[in-house]
């Protein structure tokens, strides 16, 4: 296993929608044996192919209050649907923002369903289907979304899409090329700030607060 660099907005793989993968192989499962290890050394709670730069519709999740569901997996060629209709009121700060490790070290309130329902394969080619609510059900349409080629921030609403343009461009992300290296490069969510012996909340591209942030 290896853990990959993460891209960052303004690489093309991440605005654009990913390809099915035809065929569970070696190198698939290579992928996602390095994606799982990419995650962790992040502490993300999801990680999504294209932000390890491959175009490919799978994604890797790890969020220990999955209810019934296996705390940690991957979903192949997932399709989404959602149960709960997303809330027109404005997005709490405190309650509902997230963070995303390809816009490393920014953290924006988002709404979103309550209630989904996901399907896809498993490593193994087998069928899975199963619904997810709450913090569990904003990871997996974090993840999700990045297949389609949809960063959380492009759903900001006007008021967080205005700040979010000027970290663009106070950042200079939107060229490609630009990447970090989880256990190489310093945290850009303070984990590695954090004193000996804290438990470091984990980090899906969906963030809570601060501290979770998916992929």
């Amino acid at each position: 296993m290896t853990i990959r660099p993460i891209t960052i907005h303004g690489e093309p793989v991440l605005h654009r929608r990913a390809q099915e993968v035809e065929r569970i192989d070696d190198s698939i499962r290579e992928l996602v044996a390095d994606m799982v290890e990419t995650q962790d050394a992040a502490h993300g709670v999801g990680l999504a192919a294209p932000q390890v730069g491959v175009g490919l519709r799978i994604f890797t999740y790890s969020f220990a209050d999955s209810g019934d569901q296996p705390s940690r997996g991957v979903i192949i060629n997932p399709r989404l649907r959602l149960i709960g209709k997303v809330s027109k009121e404005s997005p709490d700060p405190e309650e509902e923002s997230e963070g995303c490790l390809s816009v490393p070290g920014y953290n924006y309130p988002l709404k979103r369903s309550e209630h989904v329902e996901i399907t896809g394969i498993d490593l193994d080619g087998e069928p899975l289907q199963f619904e997810a609510t709450g913090w569990f059900a904003r990871i997996l349409q974090h993840e999700y979304d990045h297949l389609d080629g949809y960063l959380y921030v492009n759903r900001l609403d006007p008021k967080w899409a205005r700040r979010w343009k000027k970290v663009v461009k106070k950042e200079g992300w939107n060229q490609s090329g630009l990447t970090w290296m989880p256990g190489v490069d310093p945290d850009p969510f303070g984990h590695d700030e954090l004193d000996d012996g804290d438990e470091p909340e984990e980090t899906t591209s969906t963030g809570r607060g601060v501290s979770s942030h998916s992929g």
